[in-house]
């Protein structure tokens, strides 16, 4: 790749479509990450049966479950290591929202991956509905971040 990133004309090209069925883009980022091997069409399976399985379940819009879901789950605030005469610290930053999203999508993909026992889209549909209730690992892993944040407050003046 070319210093400097990509060139205007590139960067246009780089713009997600929203999906075909719920019309989101956080949908189709989501369909995207849950891409494995570049098979695409399995992930949107995987995907949307798991959203039939949320509407079965919840008795509600799917696409209601899979908002709150991410909106429960979005990390706040997050800690970056800083480097600052020798020693590391743990710095608490505010997390943008492009980027919180973008952690959602990764965390609940990832504690679905981890469960064994059933078809991914079962599991994917757990983890979803769980995270809608504020529980499950995902949510957890925020509640995480959020306390190490929290207790690592006093090195905030380190930010830059």
């Amino acid at each position: 790749m070319v210093r400097g990133g990509l060139k205007p004309k590139q960067r246009r090209n780089l713009e997600v479509v929203p999906d075909h069925i719920y019309g989101s883009v956080t949908i189709t980022r989501f369909i995207n990450k849950l891409n494995y091997r570049g098979k695409k069409t399995t992930a949107e399976k995987i995907f949307y049966g798991a959203m039939n399985i949320a509407k079965e379940v919840s008795k509600e819009s799917p696409l209601e479950v899979f908002n709150r879901a991410v909106e429960n789950c979005r990390p706040l605030v997050e800690v970056r290591p800083r480097r600052v005469g020798g020693a590391t610290f743990q710095i608490p930053i505010e997390v943008p929202k492009a980027r919180s999203v973008t952690l959602v999508i990764k965390w609940l993909i990832e504690f679905a991956r981890q469960k064994k026992g059933k078809p991914m889209s079962a599991r994917l549909a757990e983890e979803i509905l769980a995270a809608s209730r504020k529980e499950g690992s995902a949510f957890k892993k925020r509640e995480d971040t959020h306390k190490m944040a929290e207790a690592n407050k006093a090195f905030a003046h380190y930010r830059w």
